[in-house]
């Protein structure tokens, strides 16, 4: 067999394990929001309560993401990924067996701790193992598994295992631990990263790497366009069902349209990565941001099932793939010896709008505000997102070769 082909075959490997590691993320992700209803009724929680209990396990996310990322440039992606996997589903497993508030935030925030430190080294490995002019293809069919996982955890959530809301916390833990095995024979450790660990020892500090190998003011916009992003994925991931419940819909009615909402991030996902690969980029991430807004306007304000399906439908396709652009663009901002720093850096930022979203959600709920209140409240973060994106695509297409380091290069 010759070079090329084994080359491609590994890609494709190693493509295929992210994405169903990132299938079990995105279950464990939306694990909460689906239990969320029949777990509050269980134990007498509030909205705010349930607001805490959503931004722990994001909470957990910050420095998994970022610690994620820093022990990957250290001791490699396989290995990070592989305790990551391991410990999110742990702990999803401790999140089936709860018994108060206090034991709930503890294993939620640990297996944010796991989700966080799996996402960025996802992201740098299928990045590093595609070409230059398919790394967002790559990312994109890799991260696609995350709202795929969103969906397959609503569908368990509609599962009468008799085991109620802990169903969906059982799927999501035993699913990782079986998966950990296979990562540790089958998935093949970036070449790259191995051809510059050596690199990495003589790499100045993080700080270093993230503000001068890179303009201070990239990686500032990187993080602006990632905290924005998030806060309205992850508001809509984690209250999408209660507030349509809110709103009047049964509980079938909003499960249904919460998988349409993953459906349709799944599509853009993917859509949107080969249009940022194939077409004028600009012009996509303008769309993107568009469409956001639209979704959102259409939740807030439809008063039929048919027309929340629509939005659900609208707004997973544009939200997952905002995010998507933000994923394949940041690989591509750092060079090798400092990307999954980077990427872990901006993940662990864009988590800090992620714990936002859903306790802006909560107070405005438990305030006695509707879903438009919502809409209006997170508009204009929507906006400053998209600028900043369009900031750092104009930076990349015109970057000077002095000051600056080409992705995937090394640092001088």
């Amino acid at each position: 067999m010759n070079t090329l082909g084994t080359a491609e075959k590994r890609t494709r490997l190693t493509i295929g394990l992210c994405f169903i590691v990132a299938l079990l993320e995105g279950m464990d992700l939306q694990a909460m929001g689906i239990a969320a209803p029949s777990m509050a009724a269980a134990f007498g929680f509030e909205p705010g309560q349930m607001g805490l209990v959503f931004s722990a396990s994001i909470l957990g996310l910050l420095p998994g993401a970022f610690l994620g990322g820093w022990f990957s440039d250290r001791i490699g992606r396989k290995k990070v990924l592989i305790a990551s996997v391991i410990l999110f589903g742990v702990f999803s497993l401790a999140s089936a067996h709860v018994w108060d508030m206090s034991s709930l935030l503890v294993a939620r925030f640990m297996t944010g701790i796991g989700l966080g430190g799996a996402l960025p080294n996802l992201i740098a490995l299928s990045s590093e193992s595609a070409g230059e002019r398919a790394r967002n293809t790559a990312v994109s069919l890799m991260y696609c598994g995350v709202p795929l996982g969103g969906a397959l955890a609503a569908v368990v959530g509609l599962l009468d295992t008799g085991l109620g809301w802990r169903t969906v916390f059982y799927v999501g833990g035993i699913a990782p631990l079986l998966v950990a095995p296979l990562l540790a024979v089958y998935l093949v450790e970036t070449a790259q990263l191995g051809l510059n660990r050596q690199k990495t020892a003589r790499a100045v500090g993080t700080w270093d790497g993230l503000f001068r190998q890179v303009r201070a003011s990239t990686t500032l916009m990187l993080w602006l366009s990632y905290f924005f992003t998030l806060t309205v994925m992850y508001m809509l991931l984690n209250w999408l069902p209660s507030l349509l419940v809110g709103q009047g819909f049964t509980r079938s009615q909003a499960v249904t349209v919460q998988i349409l909402f993953n459906i349709g991030g799944g599509i853009g996902s993917v859509l949107f990565g080969l249009l940022m690969d194939r077409w004028r980029p600009k012009f996509v991430v303008v769309s993107i941001y568009a469409g956001i807004l639209a979704g959102l306007a259409g939740l807030g304000l439809s008063t039929s099932f048919v027309g929340v399906i629509v939005a659900g439908f609208v707004a997973g396709l544009f939200v997952v793939g905002g995010q998507l652009v933000l994923y394949a663009l940041a690989p591509q901002v750092y060079p090798t010896v400092i990307r999954a720093t980077g990427v872990g850096s901006a993940v662990a930022v864009g988590r800090l709008g992620a714990m936002a979203g859903p306790l802006l959600a909560g107070q405005i709920l438990a305030m006695g505000g509707a879903a438009s209140t919502l809409v209006a409240a997170t508009s204009p973060g929507v906006v400053i997102a998209a600028v900043s994106v369009l900031c750092l695509l104009n930076r990349q297409a015109g970057k000077q070769p002095a000051g600056t380091v080409m992705a995937g290069e090394p640092a001088h």
